[in-house]
C-alpha cells in the first residue's frame, strides 16, 4: 500500500512539474518570438514602414501592429489579464514610424509574456471563449495567439524583400 501511495504522489508531482515546465517553455517560446520579431522590425528600412505590396493590403507597419493587436486580444482572453489597449487600437495609431511601431510591438510581446507568467497549470487548463464563439482551453488560446503572430510575421518577409532588404534567418530554437 505504501508503494502505491508513493507512486500516486510521484505521479501527481510529475504532472505538476510537467505543467509548470509547459508554462516555462511557453514563456521561452514567446521570448524567442519577441526577439525574432525585433529582427524583422530592425530589418525593414525606416522609410519603408508604409510599404504596401498592393493598395488593398496593410502596410508593413500596419501588419506588425495588427500582429500586436492580436497578441493583446488573444492573451487577454486566455490569461484574464486586462489588455491595456483597446481592440484594434495599435493598428490605428497615427504614428507608424519605425521607432513607434517597434515600441508598440515590443510592448505587446511584453504583455503576453508577463501575462503567461501569472498563470498556473490549472488556469492554463481552464476554458475561455475567443471572439464570442470559439470555446477552448486557455492554453489552446495562447497557442492560437502564437500561431497568429507567426503567420503575420511570416507575411512580413515578403514586405522586407520588396523593400530590397534581407529578412532574418529562421529562428526555431
Amino acid at each position: 500500500m505504501k508503494t502505491l501511495i508513493t507512486f500516486f504522489f510521484v505521479l501527481g508531482f510529475s504532472s505538476l512539474t510537467f505543467a509548470q515546465t509547459s508554462i516555462d517553455n511557453m514563456v521561452k517560446d514567446w521570448e524567442r518570438a519577441k526577439a525574432y520579431t525585433q529582427e524583422y522590425l530592425d530589418a525593414m528600412p525606416a522609410d519603408k514602414y508604409d510599404l504596401k505590396p498592393t493598395p488593398e493590403m496593410r502596410s508593413f507597419a500596419q501588419q506588425m501592429l495588427h500582429l500586436t493587436d492580436g497578441n493583446y486580444g488573444f492573451a487577454s482572453a486566455a490569461t484574464g489579464v486586462a489588455s491595456p489597449v483597446g481592440m484594434g487600437a495599435s493598428e490605428k495609431t497615427e504614428d507608424q514610424s519605425k521607432e513607434n511601431v517597434t515600441k508598440l510591438v515590443m510592448a505587446g510581446y511584453d504583455f503576453v509574456i508577463s501575462s503567461i507568467k501569472t498563470m498556473t497549470p490549472e488556469q492554463l487548463a481552464g476554458t475561455t471563449t475567443l471572439f464570442g464563439r470559439f470555446e477552448m482551453t486557455k492554453g489552446q488560446a495562447l497557442e492560437k495567439c502564437f500561431e497568429h503572430q507567426t503567420h503575420h510575421r511570416g507575411q512580413a518577409t515578403v514586405y522586407i524583400r520588396l523593400a530590397g532588404a534581407t529578412p532574418p534567418q529562421e529562428k526555431l530554437f
